[in-house]
């Protein structure tokens, strides 16, 4: 079993970070105390997210996990291919240098790995029939 967390994009991080502090300074004079409630709750769900990104590959099996919102489990044997993305789709990754491993018949997942070479290798040595197409 070999886990590998998700890559994060600072950038992404800082985007969203800067949007809740920026909608929180208006409403802390006077205090709107649900407003603040309602961007702590926001910030507290995304750093929680941020810990638990990350993704499994245990025997023939890929798991994907972003929190309790997505929880995946894929048969590597059944992936047809694998190709960089910067697609700006809703996915499990924390940055925007993804890929995207389809299987079966047009079924994706977009995710993120901190060390895509390595997630890859391991995915080939489980299925060695994956085609991977990298930029």
């Amino acid at each position: 079993m070999k886990k590998y967390p998700s890559k994060i994009s600072f950038g992404l991080l800082a985007l969203i970070l800067l949007v809740l502090v920026g909608s929180t300074i208006p409403i802390i004079t006077p205090p709107n105390w649900p407003g603040v409630f309602i961007n702590l709750a926001a910030l507290i769900f995304i750093l929680y997210l941020y810990s638990q990104t990350y993704y499994v590959i245990d025997g023939h099996f890929l798991k994907v996990r972003a929190g309790f919102l997505v929880n995946k489990k894929i048969d590597i044997n059944q992936v047809h291919t694998i190709r960089e993305t910067r697609s700006l789709l809703s996915a499990p990754a924390l940055s925007l240098d993804r890929i995207e491993v389809n299987w079966s018949t047009n079924k994706a997942v977009v995710i993120s790995p901190k060390n895509k070479k390595e997630f890859i290798e391991e995915m080939l040595r489980v299925n060695p029939k994956i085609e991977t197409f990298q930029k």
